[in-house]
């Protein structure tokens, strides 16, 4: 599982501590937060591709290492359950948000 993204967020947080989370510029914060769901999104493709690569070369016999393409299902697996869970979460939290009364 590739976790450089994450550990590139954490290093570019750790080195600018000054950057608050919110800062009230609404085209910065949502154009971050676009790209940051994007890049997601784009992340969780590309490992549902490279698991049907694999599966198809365990198929047609190109790879005789189940184990590779086992893990490669697994962890487009996972990824799918987390970004499931995190859209979920945001719905959840929108609905609560529209809930509030003003």
């Amino acid at each position: 599982m590739n976790i450089s993204n994450i550990n590139s967020i954490i290093s570019s947080a750790q080195a600018s501590p000054t950057n608050k989370i919110s800062t009230g510029d609404t085209e910065n914060s949502g154009g971050n937060f676009g790209s940051m769901v994007k890049d997601a999104v784009e992340s969780i493709d590309s490992t549902q591709k490279s698991a049907d690569q694999e599966i198809a070369k365990a198929v047609t016999g190109e790879s005789p290492d189940l184990h590779r393409t086992i893990i490669a299902l697994q962890t487009a697996d996972l990824k799918f359950q987390l970004g499931l869970q995190v859209r979920n979460k945001l719905i959840g939290a929108y609905e609560e948000i529209m809930r509030m009364q003003v």
